[in-house]
């Protein structure tokens, strides 16, 4: 995957595919043959200020933490991003999803790991 400007972290993407972040860039999506499909900023219009640990849900939205940018965003298919969590981030670096809904976030600003609960799409 040629191309990317300080490639970070890499996670599975939707389908079956690849989301990669880049340091103070933005992320990346490639498919399940590893063929870009373009950039979350450039596909939904969102400024990041350094995406770093990404990851998918169940319902194949990605999922990341914005260290510079102090919070986790959602960004749904064929939607608007959702801001998960902006309040008590020091430096979100790495994301995960766990079961029963649970975002897990590795906030290095405090040396802590996070755990909240959230549901991916309203019901």
């Amino acid at each position: 995957m040629p191309g990317l400007q300080g490639p970070c972290w890499v996670g599975p993407g939707p389908d079956g595919g690849l989301a990669v972040s880049e340091e103070f860039g933005d992320v990346w999506l490639f498919g399940s043959a590893c063929q870009p499909l373009g950039s979350l900023g450039g596909l939904t219009g969102h400024a990041f200020g350094n995406p770093a640990g990404v990851c998918t849900d169940v319902e194949g939205g990605v999922i990341v933490a914005d260290e510079q940018g102090r919070r986790v965003t959602r960004f749904p298919r064929a939607r608007a991003p959702v801001c998960l969590v902006s309040e008590g981030l020091g430096r979100p670096l790495g994301v995960a999803c766990a079961p029963q809904g649970q975002l897990v976030v590795a906030d290095a600003g405090d040396n802590c790991i996070k755990v909240y609960q959230y549901h991916s799409e309203p019901a």
